[in-house]
């Protein structure tokens, strides 16, 4: 079995600790032997762990990208504003690609990467992880079986968690739209993406509601200061504030992003100094903190969708009803019931795939593999490939634009706008 070279374009969390990992796991099938990283710490820490010579790591992807081809495929995980030139680049050099969601902030962009990866006829597989995960693919399975007739509507629920809004979309890279992108892109278009496959069917129509609520300046407690370490009298009852979070035993995700130093003492730093030591009610985020999304499918199939901050477990939560019966799922419990009408039969499938919720309920190793397996086999037809991710893509646009503009959105007259 020929082994995969990859190169990697940003080493931060996802790229370094989600994807890159398989091939520490399966060295024999993958190796990673590039890398571009501006950060210097990221990027020597990643040459390190991969063995990866000195000459191979570069600070700009474009200096890695004029070299001559150095891999078989290459992992773009910058941050979403910066996803568009180096997917061109690399896919232009004969690269195939793996590309973390969303794969632009702009729909016509989309497009465009989209219509490169087919004109130079080269992988491009998008990293909406929930498509590979036990959990949803089984779900698929039982839909694609029939065992509750004809699917009718679907009530999904992503419950975000009150800490994690808080880390990622108050105080971190993605608090902000113009710097990142909304929130119905950043963190749902995977939750798009699941349910246009699950529906089985193009989206038609959609309409969207919600808005920024709590995180915002007016709902601070009087007498609250900019940053949790400047002597908050609140510090006890507040669940934000940021040493509960940042300064336990537990240096894995979330702290393991707020530093390359992980003692107490660079932890401390950086509450002191960073982003993450903040007021929630002090900072300069944007983005909403609920937001619902109602859906029409082409085979008359409906959706509701339900994002929220304010959960205190993290995770998705999935009702399907149909003719015949119901599948309710737990995705972080993985476990789904489904409920046959008109007799006592219900069926309880436990998973128990004893993953992580940061590997998303196992879908980062599985999405991996797929792209290892499509580069040897040079099948561009991935599950989660330029085409079928496209769609998804500019549902999340058009729930936005609905949002902002309080309209219904056709489909197929906003996908002709945009052409």
């Amino acid at each position: 079995m020929r082994k995969i070279s990859l190169a990697l374009i940003g080493a931060g969390d996802r790229g370094m600790h989600s994807y890159a990992p398989f091939a520490l796991n399966k060295p024999h099938e993958v190796e990673f032997v590039a890398v571009a990283e501006p950060d210097n710490d990221k990027r020597e820490a990643f040459r390190k762990q991969y063995g990866i010579s000195e000459d191979c790591c570069f600070k700009d992807y474009k200096d890695f990208l004029d070299k001559p081809k150095l891999a078989d495929g290459v992992l773009i995980c910058t941050q979403d504003r910066m996803h568009l030139e180096p997917a061109m680049m690399a896919l232009e050099k004969g690269y195939h690609v793996m590309l973390e969601k969303p794969m632009s902030v702009y729909p016509a962009e989309c497009i465009k990467i989209g219509n490169c990866a087919e004109k130079y006829n080269k992988i491009l597989l998008i990293c909406h992880v929930l498509r590979y995960t036990p959990f949803f693919s089984t779900i698929k399975e039982l839909l694609d079986e029939g065992s509750i007739g004809k699917l009718i509507s679907i009530q999904h629920n992503e419950n975000v968690g009150y800490w994690h809004q808080a880390h990622s979309y108050v105080r971190g890279n993605w608090r902000k739209a113009e710097e990142s992108s909304p929130m119905i892109l950043a963190k749902s278009c995977h939750d798009m993406d699941i349910l246009l496959w699950l529906a089985g069917a193009d989206c038609v129509r959609l309409s969207s509601f919600g808005a920024l609520t709590h995180f915002k300046e007016e709902n601070a407690p009087e007498g609250s200061p900019e940053r949790c370490l400047e002597g908050c009298p609140f510090e006890k009852e507040c669940p934000y504030y940021a040493p509960k979070i940042y300064l336990t035993e537990k240096t894995d995700w979330p702290t393991s992003v707020i530093s390359t130093d992980l003692s107490v003492e660079g932890r401390l730093k950086a509450l002191e100094d960073g982003p993450y030591g903040r007021c929630v009610y002090h900072c300069d985020n944007d983005v909403v903190d609920h937001q619902v999304v109602n859906m029409e499918f082409e085979n008359g199939t409906t959706a509701v969708f339900t994002m929220c901050a304010f959960s205190n477990e993290m995770g998705r939560t999935i009702k399907l009803m149909g003719t015949k019966g119901e599948i309710r799922g737990h995705m972080e419990k993985n476990q789904i019931e489904v409920i046959e009408f008109g007799t006592s039969k219900k069926v309880t499938i436990d998973l128990n795939i004893g993953v992580d919720i940061h590997g998303h309920g196992g879908g980062d190793e599985r999405l991996m593999s797929d792209f290892i397996n499509l580069i040897r086999e040079d099948n561009n037809n991935g599950l989660t490939s330029a085409k079928n991710s496209v769609q998804s893509h500019l549902m999340s646009f058009a729930a936005e634009k609905s949002r902002i503009e309080g309209t219904v959105i056709n489909l197929k007259e906003y996908m002709q706008q945009l052409k």
